[in-house]
């Protein structure tokens, strides 16, 4: 269980003071995946930065199984993002230098884990994801959608229990980006993963589960999205 409870920041003080998210409060399970939708400067990435705890908040507290993550010290908030949370962004942030396997070991090298077993992992991963040709290529021999995915690869190599999204697929033909998204969607579902998106792109409503409105830092609407209709895990295990 994900809770975020009265979540708030303000950048500044005094008359300069600006409230970007206004206590904002969310429930999350195993397996959910809610955008979160909004115009542009609304609070979105805010809010999931303050959730992702790359970002403290002015107010409020983010729960995990009843945990409260805003109050942990700033090694041990480093430990909890290793080992809870992973991050897929719009521009990648692939590191230049290495190749699609070693983008993907990373993570698992920085909890300890041997080279030998971060490897095994990785490619795994990657070939799972259909790129398993391309584990040597550097990031700039490979196209916009494979560097999505070796990008969810290293999101998805540590299990983490929670997966925030910033636009990514923004910069992503619409075929590549829903291709994408589905195996965020499909993640989700069979390994029970919270996904959280943030994105202007109204096609993503078909991967969700939740959408969720910011207006001026405020939560202002939710709706159910389109995901039982469109996620291929939900029609696997229908009934005939």
């Amino acid at each position: 269980m994900i809770e975020i409870r009265d979540l708030s920041k303000t950048f500044g003080s005094g008359h300069t003071a600006v409230k970007a998210v206004r206590n904002i409060s969310l429930k999350l399970v195993p397996g959910d995946i809610v955008l979160v939708m909004g115009p542009s400067g609304s609070g979105k990435t805010t809010l999931i930065s303050m959730i992702g705890t790359l970002m403290r908040p002015t107010g409020g507290d983010v729960l995990l199984d009843g945990k409260n993550v805003t109050e942990l010290s700033p090694d041990k908030l480093a430990d909890f993002r290793l080992n809870n949370v992973s991050f897929v962004f719009q521009s990648f942030n692939l590191i230049a230098a290495l190749n699609a396997e070693l983008n993907v070991m990373l993570p698992l090298l920085a909890k300890g884990t041997s080279k030998s077993a971060a490897r095994q992992n990785a490619r795994e991963l990657l070939m799972k994801l259909g790129i398993g040709e391309r584990l040597h290529h550097l990031p700039r021999d490979l196209s916009g959608g494979e560097k999505q995915r070796v990008a969810v690869a290293r999101a998805l190599v540590n299990e983490p229990k929670i997966i925030l999204a910033d636009e990514p697929t923004a910069n992503l033909d619409s075929k590549t980006g829903h291709e994408v998204m589905q195996l965020l969607c499909q993640t989700a579902c069979s390994e029970g993963r919270a996904v959280i998106i943030v994105s202007h792109d109204t096609r993503l409503k078909d991967v969700a589960k939740r959408v969720i409105i910011i207006e001026d830092g405020r939560l202002v609407k939710e709706e159910r999205g389109n995901h039982e209709a469109n996620c291929p895990m939900e029609h696997k295990h229908a009934r005939p």
